[in-house]
């Protein structure tokens, strides 16, 4: 279970969350929405340890637990990004293993067995020695969802995982989230389709722009 206290983060002087508090049950899927500017990556970012939050407490399990210092936040929090972040000189099979292999400290066999196991579960089977300009934008998606939970986190987080996505794609995005869930993965979504985050939440946090 994360639990999120009195959050506070400001940039450049203005306030952009103000004392958020929420809590996401193990095993739950929490959609974060509203409009551009609002907040909603800046909360993920500060959730995943990718910004520093100026107040507030985070808990884990009941523990104090801080995003940014956690010396194993990569298999705390897994993070797929809107715009997929993957290298484009590595295949798909050296993008999913890298992290496994230098962070985690796993054989090339034993990463490369779990890659090809969660390509298979996504349905990308054939796809571990192509290149990501060889890929659609879904099956990139897909690949960014295999790279984060190669690292096996606990909580796994999207930034507008259906943003770039046609209709279809966006389906089969959100048929993967609830096959995660099924499986007991904790999920936090930031989504400005509101809709998506309706199919698929457990818990709705809606965010409001600051004046």
């Amino acid at each position: 279970m994360l639990e999120l206290k009195n959050i506070t983060k400001r940039f450049a002087g203005k306030l952009i969350l103000d004392g958020v508090n929420l809590t996401v049950n193990d095993g739950q899927i929490l959609t974060i929405v509203g409009p551009s500017g609002a907040g909603k990556t800046t909360l993920l970012r500060c959730i995943s340890g990718l910004e520093e939050t100026d107040s507030g407490d985070f808990f884990l399990d009941g523990q104090p637990f801080n995003p940014v210092t956690n010396r194993n936040n990569d298999t705390v929090i897994g993070v797929v990004f809107q715009d997929f972040q993957l290298f484009p000189n590595l295949t798909v099979l050296q993008n999913v293993t890298l992290a496994p292999t230098m962070v985690l400290k796993q054989s090339k066999a034993e990463a490369e067995a779990t890659a090809q196991r969660l390509l298979k579960q996504l349905n990308l089977d054939g796809k571990a020695d192509l290149y990501p300009y060889e890929l659609s934008g879904g099956q990139k998606q897909r690949v960014a969802i295999v790279r984060a939970l190669a690292m096996r986190p606990k909580l796994l987080c999207y930034d507008e995982p259906t943003s770039a996505l046609d209709p279809d794609l966006r389906k089969e995005v959100e048929e993967i989230i609830l096959k995660l869930k099924a499986e007991g993965m904790t999920q936090i979504v930031v989504t400005h389709d509101i809709p998506f985050a309706e199919s698929i939440a457990d818990q709705m946090l809606r965010v409001e722009a600051k004046s």
